[in-house]
């Protein structure tokens, strides 16, 4: 490109973007959910093109958090959902409903309870010695466990080598002997 001599870039006006403005993104459904207006069940990977935006006046720990609009594969009704930096997810807004995930419930069950353990051994010194006990009995009892499993394996997979090294010193010598032959 020519720029004259005389070009000053400080006289470029600036372009002015509204603060919420929506770009359009390709992404992937990031949850398994279900169309409110015709039923639809829209899987996880799905992928979609989608107008992102901004949420304002919304920020987790200065992240700004996203929301995305895409539309239902079959009866083109809008459906929202932002992200969640807070628990590295995302949550559903409007248009659908998110599916039903038990891994998810699982672990923040493990969560609570280890929270539970946590707090009760802050306040308890004797707590924190019974859960001790409770994990080296609970240890103990599985490795003698897998003795019993690995016993019980060798029982059953008796292997007589004896018998093993006459038959291949049998073989070998019936193979001498067609070689002689």
């Amino acid at each position: 490109k020519y720029y004259p001599p005389d070009f000053d870039p400080a006289k470029i006006p600036k372009l002015k973007l509204p603060k919420d403005r929506q770009y359009v993104v390709r992404l992937m459904a990031p949850f398994n959910m279900r169309c409110k207006t015709c039923g639809e069940y829209i899987y996880k990977g799905k992928k979609f093109n989608a107008r992102k935006e901004t949420v304002q006046k919304e920020v987790y720990l200065g992240l700004p958090i996203f929301r995305f609009y895409i539309k239902c594969t079959r009866c083109l009704a809008e459906i929202t959902f932002k992200t969640d930096p807070e628990n590295t997810d995302y949550t559903m807004e409007h248009g659908a409903t998110r599916n039903f995930q038990a891994e998810k419930l699982l672990e923040e069950e493990e969560k609570r309870l280890q929270k539970e353990r946590e707090e009760e051994e802050l306040n308890n010194p004797m707590k924190v010695l019974e859960n001790r006990t409770k994990d080296s009995k609970l240890e103990m009892e599985v490795l003698e466990n897998l003795q019993e499993l690995k016993e019980l394996n060798q029982r059953q997979a008796n292997v007589d080598f004896e018998a093993m090294l006459k038959q291949y010193k049998e073989l070998e010598e019936e193979q001498r002997r067609k070689e002689q032959e």
